[in-house]
């Protein structure tokens, strides 16, 4: 088995280069893909913590295929919180987390974080819609 990464950062819909222009949002950091062998007739599986949207799976798609044509492409998913934009269904999830959208998700992993976990994120207060806050 053979292990690569691939930056997304340029195939994602909502990263705009601005000619000269300061950033109105924090920019994603680019980094290096990493793919040391020849994707042509292998299974190739992508790997991602939270399945949302679908549309990083989608740059994901589309940046592998800069890279070469695998036989198939494959989706595993630690969490599935539902809410897609886009028809792209995992192969493998580790858990399907039913989620309300202004709820986040975050995965910790202990490579990283020192703990394997996933936290559901409420939504803060102010971030609701006018008709969904308390008073």
């Amino acid at each position: 088995m053979e292990l690569g990464t691939v930056d997304i950062t340029f195939y994602r819909d909502d990263v705009h280069i601005r000619g000269g222009e300061a950033p109105r949002h924090a920019q994603p950091l680019v980094r290096a893909t990493k793919l040391d062998f020849p994707l042509e007739g292998k299974t190739c599986v992508l790997v991602d913590d939270v399945l949302y949207t679908g549309r990083t799976i989608r740059a994901a798609i589309e940046a592998l295929f800069d890279y070469g044509r695998p036989a198939r492409v494959q989706l595993a998913c630690l969490a599935d919180r539902g809410h897609r934009e886009l028809p792209i269904r995992p192969d493998y999830v580790g858990k399907n987390l039913p989620t309300a959208r202004e709820e986040l998700v975050q995965v910790e992993l202990v490579e990283v974080d020192e703990i394997d976990r996933i936290l559901l994120i409420p939504p803060r207060e102010e971030n609701l819609a006018p008709w969904a806050t308390s008073t």
